[in-house]
């Protein structure tokens, strides 16, 4: 039997290029999340604080949840997670970009890797 047939875990994976308009919302948000968070330990609260306001990446991160992604999604449950953020460089010209781009064998790798 292959994995189509046996297994019920799908990965999805999903790149999203955002232009920050306004960092200073986006940081203050962030803060505000961090702040919201009851359960975050005082030392982790005071790392994330600092990460956020100096990184706008580090401030999108803290307010993405893949959770709110599938979460509305019938008959399935989220497993596992894990997302980050970073600057780039970003050409919307550039064929580096062609987000239709046939992937094959980068996704034959990372799956090998996965």
């Amino acid at each position: 039997m292959t994995t189509e047939e046996t297994s019920r875990f799908v990965r999805v994976r999903v790149e999203l290029v955002l232009e920050v308009e306004d960092e200073a919302a986006l940081t203050g948000a962030a803060l505000a999340r961090i702040a919201g968070d009851a359960g975050m330990p005082e030392a982790e609260r005071a790392h994330a604080e600092g990460a956020v306001t100096e990184d706008t990446a580090e401030a999108l991160a803290h307010l993405v949840d893949p959770f709110d992604l599938v979460s509305e999604v019938p008959g399935v449950a989220l497993q596992q997670a894990s997302w980050s953020g970073e600057r780039i460089d970003y050409d919307p010209d550039s064929p580096d970009w062609d987000l239709d781009e046939d992937d094959g064998a980068q996704d034959d790798e990372e799956e090998a890797v996965g």
